[in-house]
């Protein structure tokens, strides 16, 4: 049975996650429904603002891949909690009675989406660095799946939040509900986890127990995470939407979003245990067939069956992908995993800025979301490709060495 210390720091990085990624960042999703309607804000805007906040989140990720020492980590990680919490409260003073902020409420959340992203990049990928950090300093197994597993509840949190506050407020009081718990999280988040040792980082090792694959077969991965990223933050900002846009599903945008949390909550651990069955390349396959019929499910039915189906299936897959790829990284390029998630993350970033701005204009102008799911599942297509080509260069590669 775990001790109680590392129990708390691996609780103290699940608050983190449901405060950058669930409160900061993925409350964003199911308040667009009543945001839209409330303040005007349309299809074009709803893209442009998550377009900034990708555009935040890959500046923190390019920020976070050159930082070495973990003392200024450790002070970086705290800013961004502070950063959750800030951002959050920035959405609804745009919308003060008589307020100077009135006029400009786009600019000022354009910019509480950015930073909201810089406090994404620093939660996710500095707080489970930290906590990794930790736990193999003090001697204790990596189980960074269940730290994982906040991705999920925070959306999950965010949106029973969002709903259950909906009867009684506006969306400026929405927005104040999330802040003050995130206020409430943000201290076991800071608390719990243990200032680092001095020094710098653990490295890895540098010996791995297969040689490192070919520069087309780092390419192919490139090419294919690149594609999930379209897949990703198409669903990521406008399942509620595309949810309400059925004329038998109005009012289920919120629950949808709750199912997608309910499916990334246990979807890493999940997804892990597959892969050492499978591999980590079939795995990723079955991942992104998944992804495709998920996403494609609303442009082909608008029943309440297919919407379930595909909020479970993009919740089950997302995540999956992320922690699969850069596993996978981690055990084919032991002895330099950071660079090459970096690069890595660059070019998902890039599709995650791209796609909801695509998207948000290709729907106000056709008056749906169908163009850009087809759209979005051409692109999740092609990364398949990438993935069994990858396949078969790995096959190819153990042949000659078989020989």
């Amino acid at each position: 049975m775990m001790s109680p210390r590392p129990l708390f720091v691996l609780v103290s990085g699940i608050f983190a996650l449901i405060l950058t990624m669930g409160v900061a960042r993925f409350a964003y999703t199911p308040m667009l429904a009543y945001m839209q309607p409330q303040t005007g804000m349309g299809d074009a805007l709803a893209g442009w603002l998550a377009g900034w906040n990708y555009l935040g989140y890959l500046s923190g990720v390019l920020l976070v891949t050159r930082l070495k020492d973990l003392m200024l980590k450790d002070r970086l990680y705290r800013i961004s909690l502070l950063l959750a919490v800030l951002t959050t409260a920035m959405m609804p003073l745009a919308g003060m009675p008589l307020s100077m902020f009135l006029a400009n409420a786009p600019l000022i959340w354009g910019l509480s989406r950015f930073l909201a992203g810089l406090s994404t990049a620093g939660g996710l990928m500095l707080g489970s660095g930290l906590i990794l950090n930790w736990l193999i300093r003090h001697g204790h197994r990596s189980e960074l799946g269940i730290h994982f597993s906040g991705l999920g509840l925070g959306i999950v949190l965010g949106g029973l939040l969002v709903e259950l506050a909906a009867p009684y407020t506006d969306w400026c009081g929405q927005w104040w509900l999330l802040t003050g718990v995130g206020l409430l999280l943000l201290i076991p988040a800071w608390r719990w986890l243990p200032r680092p040792n001095q020094g710098m980082q653990l490295q890895a090792g540098a010996s791995a127990a297969e040689g490192e694959p070919g520069p087309l077969w780092l390419w192919l991965l490139q090419a294919a995470y690149l594609c999930a990223g379209f897949g990703y933050a198409i669903n990521a900002t406008f399942t509620v939407l595309i949810t309400e846009q059925q004329p038998a599903l109005s009012g289920q945008g919120g629950l949808m979003w709750l199912l997608v949390g309910l499916a990334a909550a246990p979807a890493p651990i999940l997804w892990d245990r597959i892969a050492r069955r499978l591999g980590y390349l079939r795995t990723l396959q079955v991942a992104y067939l998944l992804q495709i019929i998920g996403i494609l499910l609303p442009v082909l039915s608008g029943s309440l069956i297919a919407a379930v189906a595909s909020s479970l299936l993009f919740g089950l897959t997302f995540i999956g992908i992320v922690s699969l790829v850069l596993t996978m990284v981690g055990v084919r390029y032991p002895a330099h995993p950071a660079q090459i998630m970096a690069r890595l993350t660059v070019g998902y970033g890039i599709a995650q800025i791209i796609a909801p701005v695509v998207a948000g204009e290709l729907a106000e102008v056709t008056g749906s979301f169908d163009g850009s799911l087809i759209w979005v599942s051409a692109m999740m297509g092609l990364g398949l490709l990438c993935l069994v080509a990858m396949a078969m260069i790995a096959v190819r590669d153990r042949g000659r060495g078989a020989r």
